[in-house]
């Protein structure tokens, strides 16, 4: 039965969401396509499979980390708007908005259209006129700054925008209608990935492709060779794949006993996807040679770093299953990816609703509904303006917006963390960190050098990134002027 968070019927939060659902809910928000997509271009990157599994082992051990740092914050607030009122509470509200207002313009909602691109882009496997050359709009050709543009709105995009407009509805029902979307589609797509862990696994364990890759595990390449550069930037898609593991405590007052259930599902959560996305590579080097011809005719040849148009899971596929196999495929990364926007979906409005209900955002953004005590404005501005963001680039454009800008927030909140120690010692912590202070100091130290690379060698997309938390700052006060100008008159 729902319940109202405030145990009766003055109309909160419905506590709708238990430890199962809060767990589905960390893992079907961060299994999307990335692991489907991402390992051709870490594998043309670091060049070797030690290099391959190496990056998915070393974005394992900091996605978990960072769980379990953040479960002490959870547990301690576990009020909606999770990160938002961790960095609120261990900094300041300036903090808290910024973080907000780099959720809401980049890392939630680019995530959320650059998964709504990928969707529509397997979609278009089995109907082939949803294209990114198909255009419904053609605005003709723009030259911006000597190069070529050819603007236009096409059918892969609006099917992108359309599964969003679908899933916002669903959420608009109630607490519990998104919960149990969830549930569904993270059981299907789990057991879609295991099945291609398994097959490939079984069937090309003992092929010479995994021996050939073997042999070569540890040879001198690329990834032997001073390239800690190199796997700053690969780590940009495993990161983005296993990224979305917080989204849980945006929902937090609406978690049975959140300030226990919060932190577990996200340790557990976080550490089963990590655990089957190193498993998944694996399977991916039993089946597929890790380099190849890209203008190879078969996957085989083309091996993993330059599968067709990166799509390694549907390359895997068709080695093991045939001409269907790509069909597979395709038919899992869309339940796959249809469950992550759900999820992310349900769980950022609640963000920018905590920051509304903190007067740090539009007014109408902090109300609920009167029936389904949802923040139905919330989730209504966050869909139009994730709309216009698929309309804005590719998958990988958005992807390496997003990425920086997370970091960036994970550090800051971790950090915060360690400061709060100081500060509320005797805060009631039902969830401590493991291993403090070696596991942030970890984590800080390896994300921060990540950002460090990736501002030196991604510029184009990175410093965006900051120039957008950068502007936040006179947003934010501009923002508390209007509010004190508001209040005197």
């Amino acid at each position: 039965m729902e319940r109202n968070s405030a145990g009766n019927g003055t109309g909160g939060f419905i506590k709708g969401i238990r430890l199962l659902d809060a767990t589905m809910l960390v893992m079907g928000s961060m299994i999307g396509s990335g692991i489907f997509i991402v390992s051709a271009d870490i594998a043309r990157t670091v060049g070797s499979p030690a290099g391959l599994l190496g990056v998915w082992v070393l974005t394992g051990l900091m996605t978990v980390g960072a769980a379990l740092c953040c479960g002490e914050l959870a547990g301690m607030m576990p009020r909606a708007g999770g990160q938002y009122v961790y960095l609120r509470e261990a900094w300041s509200p300036m903090v808290g908005f910024l973080y907000g207002w780099t959720l809401f313009l980049v890392i939630q909602t680019g995530t959320v259209a650059a998964v709504a691109v990928a969707f529509a882009k397997f979609l278009g496997v089995f109907w082939p006129a949803i294209s990114a050359k198909n255009l419904v709009l053609d605005f003709g050709t723009a030259r911006v700054f000597g190069r070529d543009f050819h603007p236009g709105v096409s059918t892969q995009q609006v099917a992108g925008i359309l599964t969003l407009v679908l899933l916002t509805l669903v959420n608009l029902r109630g607490v519990r209608a998104g919960a149990r979307v969830q549930n569904v589609f993270t059981f299907l797509k789990t057991g879609a990935l295991a099945t291609l862990v398994v097959a490939g696994m079984a069937l090309g364990a003992g092929s010479g492709v995994f021996s050939g890759n073997l042999e070569s595990f540890c040879s001198p390449g690329p990834f032997a060779v001073a390239t800690f550069s190199a796997i700053g930037v690969a780590m940009v898609g495993s990161l983005f794949s296993a990224d979305a593991w917080n989204n849980v405590g945006f929902s937090a007052e609406e978690v049975e006993d959140a300030g226990k259930n919060v932190a577990k599902a996200m340790a557990l959560g976080a550490t089963l996807v990590c655990v089957l996305y190193v498993i998944t590579n694996l399977s991916y080097l039993a089946v597929l040679p890790l380099g190849g011809e890209e203008s190879a005719a078969d996957p085989l040849g083309r091996g993993i770093a330059h599968a067709a148009e990166d799509r390694v899971g549907t390359a895997v596929a068709e080695v093991l299953f045939g001409g269907a196999g790509k069909f597979l495929v395709a038919a899992a990364i869309m339940v796959s990816t249809f469950g992550c926007i759900n999820g992310m979906l349900l769980t950022g409005a609640r963000a920018y609703y905590a920051m509304a209900r903190d007067g740090l955002f539009i007014a109408p953004i902090g109300t609920l509904s009167e029936n389904t005590r949802v923040p139905a404005v919330s989730l209504v501005v966050q869909c139009v303006w994730a709309c216009l963001l698929t309309l804005s680039g590719t998958y990988g454009q958005l992807l390496d917006y997003v990425i920086f800008a997370a970091l960036l927030f994970y550090v800051v909140t971790i950090a915060g963390m360690m400061r709060m120690r100081r500060t509320k010692p005797d805060a009631p912590r039902p969830f401590r960190t493991p291993a403090y202070p070696v596991l942030p100091v970890f984590y800080i130290a390896a994300a921060s050098a990540i950002m460090i690379v990736l501002l030196v060698h991604k510029p184009m997309y990175t410093w965006p990134g900051l120039i957008i938390v950068a502007l936040g700052i006179p947003v934010y006060f501009a923002w508390k002027r209007a509010k004190g100008a508001g209040r005197e008159a």
